[in-house]
């Protein structure tokens, strides 16, 4: 999850991701961002992926998964699209083997490697040709109980990215969005009103696979989400009543999207008294036996829920990377936002300067010169290059769902 602040004044709030280093342990290969460190040469680099690469391939699991580990934070930590591209086939045979013949470990750290391999790749036919070639099998390790629940979390998280980045045309996305619902409907309260007891772990589940839903129906047309809301929304309002925090804030998140994208396509919902008096009474809530924590992270986020269901009052927050800054102005843009910082961790600002797809995803253009001069604005002209940009967005939105509304 991305950080997020307590309360919120009229321009919005404004936070940055940081880029520390990672903490590599002695089993793994280190890869600095040379904030504490002489800088690494591209021949260093290529030389320890290369290495890492070779690891793959021996036979000891435990080997496998600090090979993988040491890839994945490689690519978090530096922008190499030449250098997977040259690779691609060579990395789709290192993750559909680790997905397929590992186990446990070996299979979670190959998904969330597939994940930042793919958002460096971008939207394109090396991401396809990978995801078609993995699909199946990450699909079957998420429905399959046997497999542990955190490791199903890390392929659900990397399904819902990889059909986000392959785009709402994907015929894979009915599959994946179905195996969603499942998934979190499993958590759906019973029809005597009683919620399910699950484990810790099961309940993560089923809150990554939430999220993931959320995340892919951002590029979804409207009429898709509607007859969700149609059919799933009192379920989702009861999940508001879960005794897990994530849970809750999660579903209060994903009926916020729903409301925005049917609001947008002119396809408005009723929040009905019962949910927004649920939302105020989240947003308020001074109970003690809920820990200090989860009561301001939950009391954060409900009020933000809260004054967009009843006021549509969308909670504006500033990302500053660099020289540049990244105004998150909806909740769908939140969820995407959250989703590639979920992968991306430490990394997520250097991804936003060169990462050609986070670049077209955020609206960013294309990256700056190094020796670019800069130019500060006004809070005033800071504020009216917001709005004016969220009407773009909400108009560009609209257009691209009216013409996949015929798909469904």
């Amino acid at each position: 999850m991305a950080p997020s602040t307590d309360s919120h004044d009229e321009c919005g709030s404004m936070y940055s991701m940081s880029s520390s280093r990672f903490e590599d342990d002695e089993d793994n290969v280190g890869y600095g961002d040379g904030l504490n460190e002489e800088p690494e040469t591209e021949d260093d680099f290529k030389d320890k992926l290369m290495a890492a690469i070779d690891a793959t391939f021996v036979k000891a699991s435990k080997t496998r998964v600090t090979a993988l580990e040491a890839i994945r934070k490689a690519f978090i930590s530096r922008y190499a699209i030449d250098f997977i591209a040259e690779r691609r086939a060579t990395f789709c045979d290192i993750l559909e083997r680790c997905i397929k013949k590992g186990k446990g470990e070996e299979q979670g750290s190959a998904a969330l490697l597939a994940a930042i391999i793919c958002i460096s790749l971008g939207s394109g036919e090396d991401t396809d040709a990978i995801f078609i070639e993995l699909k199946s099998q990450m699909l079957t390790i998420l429905m399959d109980k046997s497999v542990g629940p955190i490791v199903r979390s890390q392929f659900a998280s990397t399904l819902g990215l990889c059909c986000f980045i392959s785009g709402s045309d994907c015929e894979s996305c009915d599959e994946i969005l179905e195996s969603f619902q499942t998934l979190f409907s499993a958590s759906y309260f019973k029809g005597n009103g009683v919620a399910p007891n699950h484990g810790t772990d099961i309940t993560a589940l089923h809150v990554a696979c939430l999220y993931a839903w959320t995340l892919v129906c951002t590029t979804q047309p409207v009429s898709y989400v509607a007859q969700f809301a149609d059919k799933y929304l009192t379920k989702l309002i009861e999940l508001l009543d879960s005794s897990d925090v994530e849970l809750r804030i999660a579903a209060g998140e994903t009926i916020a999207v729903i409301f925005e994208i049917c609001r947008e396509g002119r396809m408005d919902i009723s929040p009905g008294i019962g949910l927004t008096d649920k939302l105020r009474q989240l947003a308020t809530d001074s109970q003690k036996f809920r820990a200090k924590k989860d009561r301001r992270k939950q009391r954060s986020s409900f009020r933000d829920v809260l004054k967009y269901i009843e006021d549509d009052e969308i909670p504006s927050e500033t990302v500053k990377f660099g020289r540049e800054r990244l105004f998150i102005d909806s909740w769908c843009r939140k969820r995407q936002y959250e989703a590639f910082c979920n992968v991306l961790g430490s990394g997520m600002n250097l991804h936003l300067k060169q990462n050609d797809l986070l670049r077209d995803v955020f609206e960013l253009g294309t990256p700056l010169p190094i020796d670019e001069p800069v130019h500060k604005m006004s809070k005033f002209q800071k504020k009216m290059e917001n709005i004016a940009s969220f009407k773009a967005r909400t108009k560009s939105r609209g257009k691209q769902r009216d013409k996949k509304s015929d798909v469904w």
